[in-house]
């Protein structure tokens, strides 16, 4: 039995977070039924909880949170498992070929793709990334697009109506996408929402889907969905992977390259 008592709000905002680790995701109203209090009250609690970055808000109640769902700066992501995603963008950018045009979406992980392009000698790169987009320009044999849109300065990327409506005029041979959590019964996603609205038309523009994550987004979800393991060719990532995640990404179809 749980020593915190429902009947207060301390105790009742303590079982809330139990049921949402147990769950993963609340409802109001049954949460109402439960503690026998308003929808109000239930609400309340759950803006409290979340202003305390313990769950994240959804339409009719709120889903579990951690760190990976918890949107960070680009400098703050830069720091976390740095060697695991430059050895990841080491071996993802093996795949790319000669006269390739691919698409770099942005992050952290996709910028150590972008760090291993310097020895191809004809190569477009399309990306919404501004610090992409940047060190490539240097490059004379790289030829960058940009398709434009609002920048969110917690990424430096491009995003909203203006990117999503230019990348539906581009194709590409591959696409290199990162994400901030990864289960495999549900899909991959990042916590902005305007950042999977922008991956998914990426999706659909791409002949090949290449996901870029190191293990530690596994067993993950953030708010947005991007999309599913059926929208995947190749997953790179390191020598953390589960054997229970692997095995289910293989009978997927979804061919895995462990980076060393």
């Amino acid at each position: 039995m749980s020593n915190l008592d429902p009947e207060t709000t301390v105790g009742r905002r303590g079982l809330i977070l139990k049921t949402l680790e147990t769950k993963g995701q609340v409802n109001v109203h049954e949460l109402s039924e439960q503690f026998k209090v308003s929808e109000v009250t239930i609400r309340n609690d759950l803006t409290q909880l979340e202003h305390k970055n313990l769950l994240i808000r959804a339409r009719g109640g709120a889903i579990k949170t951690d760190k990976v769902t918890l949107e960070m700066k680009l400098s703050e992501k830069r720091v976390k498992n740095a060697r695991e995603k430059e050895a990841i963008g080491r071996k993802a950018a093996k795949l790319i070929e000669e006269g390739d045009t691919i698409v770099l979406d942005s992050g952290t992980t996709t910028k150590e793709v972008a760090n291993h392009l310097s020895r191809f000698k004809n190569l477009t790169v399309i990306t919404n990334a501004l610090h992409i987009a940047g060190p490539l320009a240097e490059l004379e044999q790289i030829n960058v697009i940009m398709p434009g849109g609002t920048m969110r300065k917690k990424s430096f990327s491009l995003v909203g109506s203006i990117a999503q409506n230019n990348f539906k005029k581009f194709f590409s041979d591959k696409l290199f996408i990162g994400a901030d959590g990864i289960d495999v019964n549900l899909g991959f996603s990042t916590p902005h929402i305007e950042e999977a609205a922008l991956n998914r038309t990426m999706l659909r523009m791409a002949k090949k889907v290449i996901l870029v994550v190191d293990s530690s987004k596994f067993k993950r979800r953030s708010l947005a969905v991007i999309g599913q393991l059926t929208d995947i060719d190749v997953i790179v990532t390191d020598r953390g992977l589960g054997e229970d995640d692997h095995a289910k990404l293989i009978n997927a179809g979804i061919e895995v390259i462990i980076a060393d």
